[in-house]
């Protein structure tokens, strides 16, 4: 049998991973810039997260959710307590694609509606109803169109404003930071008034925070810089550092009934052993912290390049835009550097480092990212 074919790949085989740098089958070290798409959070092969997870494996990997599972209530526990938003509910899946299913389920059940407001250059996932609100119809098949979705400009505050005035809309989807989108960041005053919009019109408000959340942006949710509580947060990427896991954080306006939401894998025992070990090394480490202050110096450092029409970011989620594509010159630094990034469209670097990066780290990225730009 063949693995089926979607994944362009570079010829590299990576067998090793260790805080910020990862090692291929010839022992070639790469400094890790993208995370795995913004997945490792706290680092490579963290000795706390690995000894949690090697005691949890000797003992149970999995049971279903037909029995209490303690370790589910302590996520919860210290999820809520990390994030603000300890008078949330926690519902645990296996990603952010099902995160987002579930979220948008939950918004319909709530209100009986089906339209959606998403926004231009959004990505929620591939599955069926998150790929319907991505703005990419390449990846959308007929079977993904079977609801109205109106798709408005990020940050136009009046457009959202007037389609909401119909009280037809089921949700507003939007990610804490646009990630695919090329790290696209709302603005605190078009959140704020969305929200109150949302509020006014009976409107569930749905926070993608899965690539920019979990500290990545210097508060454990992007969208907390704007200071509002949306209706729903979806999170996953760094939540289990490489173990499977999503997760939808639910007002307490929504009431749970038996059999509303389901799933068999989610919330096992081993990945929530995952994700308090990552809310655990986040916490000790202060890597959100980290996280705002190496960032700033990254960003700040990048805008005094030559030849770049402008830098986006907050803390360790960083896209450097150019004027021209940038696949050879992050073929380069790839292959002649050593060091993983990652794009968005065609003229955009991505940067997502795990939240340990060092500041002799980002000196060495810039150390070769000049050399790359002469």
């Amino acid at each position: 049998m063949n693995l089926f074919d979607v994944y362009p790949l570079f010829d590299i085989e990576i067998v090793k991973g260790q805080g910020c740098r990862t090692y291929d089958k010839n022992g070639t070290e790469y400094l890790d810039f993208y995370g795995g798409h913004a997945v490792i959070s706290i680092g490579h092969s963290h000795p706390y997260f690995v000894k949690k997870l090697s005691d949890q494996i000797q003992n149970l990997v999995f049971y279903s959710n037909s029995v209490i599972n303690s370790l589910q209530i302590e996520l919860a526990d210290k999820l809520g307590k990390i994030s603000g938003y300890d008078d949330y509910s926690l519902f645990l899946i296996n990603s952010g694609a099902e995160a987002n299913e579930n979220a948008l389920k939950l918004a319909s059940f709530h209100n009986g509606r089906s339209k959606v407001i998403a926004f231009g250059k959004s990505f929620h996932g591939r599955t069926s109803a998150a790929v319907g609100v991505t703005d990419n119809p390449a990846i959308k098949a007929p079977i993904n169109q079977n609801f109205e979705v109106e798709f408005l400009p990020l940050n136009d505050t009046e457009a959202v404003l007037q389609s909401l005035k119909n009280r037809d809309v089921c949700a507003v989807i939007i990610e804490g930071i646009q990630g695919v989108g090329g790290i696209q960041i709302p603005q605190p005053a078009f959140l704020k008034a969305i929200s109150t919009a949302c509020k006014e019109t009976g409107t569930v408000l749905i926070l993608d925070e899965i690539q920019s959340g979990y500290g990545r942006s210097g508060k454990f949710f992007a969208h907390q810089y704007a200071g509002i509580r949306p209706d729903i947060i979806t999170t996953a990427k760094g939540m289990g550092n490489g173990v499977p896991i999503g997760g939808v954080i639910i007002s307490p306006m929504f009431k749970p009934t038996y059999g509303m939401l389901g799933t068999t894998f989610g919330g096992n025992h081993l990945v929530c052993t995952a994700a308090i070990a990552v809310l655990d090394v986040l916490q000790h480490e202060h890597l959100m912290e980290n996280a705002l202050q190496v960032g700033n110096y990254l960003i700040n450092e990048i805008q005094k390049f030559p030849r770049l029409k402008e830098v986006r970011g907050k803390g360790l989620m960083i896209g450097i835009e150019f004027e021209e594509p940038v696949k050879k010159l992050r073929e380069r630094l790839l292959f002649e550097k050593k060091i993983f990034t990652g794009v968005s469209g065609s003229n955009i670097i991505r940067l997502l480092p795990p939240l340990c990066l060092t500041k002799q780290d980002a000196d060495l990225f810039l150390d070769r990212f000049a050399e790359v730009l002469k």
